[in-house]
């Protein structure tokens, strides 16, 4: 297989405003609004930053009616180049740190910490 097989992801959240922060301050990128099509059905969606040209994959932060939120869901870990960095600002974000930087031997290291909204993620990095 010579491309990234996921395509896109999404992580559910009941607090817009709330999560958008979290992400924003842990990772120091810029989420996007992303237009809804179709009906006011108070779906709201706040894209992250990607390429679609490019590998890797991006996806959306989602507040939706009926929407399962916080653990037990997927895992979507978030590229690094040192996830010790990201991990320091997650308690200031107001989230947790479920399991502080780790090796996995020779794929590098992670870290896996919960947001605002009770989902978990992972950090991950080569150094």
């Amino acid at each position: 297989m010579s491309f990234n097989p996921i395509g896109w992801f999404e992580i559910y959240v009941n607090d817009m405003d709330r999560a958008t922060k979290f992400y924003e301050e842990v990772l120091k990128i810029k989420l996007e609004d992303m237009a809804m099509p179709g009906e006011d059905d108070g779906m709201q969606m706040k894209a992250f930053p990607g390429d679609y040209d490019k590998p890797g994959s991006t996806g959306a932060l989602v507040k939706m009616k009926d929407a399962m939120v916080g653990p037990g869901g997927t895992l979507v870990y978030f590229v690094c180049e040192d996830c010790s960095v990201e991990e320091s600002r997650v308690e200031a974000a107001g989230g947790k740190i479920c399991q502080n930087k780790m090796s996995i031997g020779e794929h590098g290291f992670i870290s896996i910490i919960s947001d605002t909204e009770g989902n978990v993620i992972g950090l991950h990095s080569m150094q």
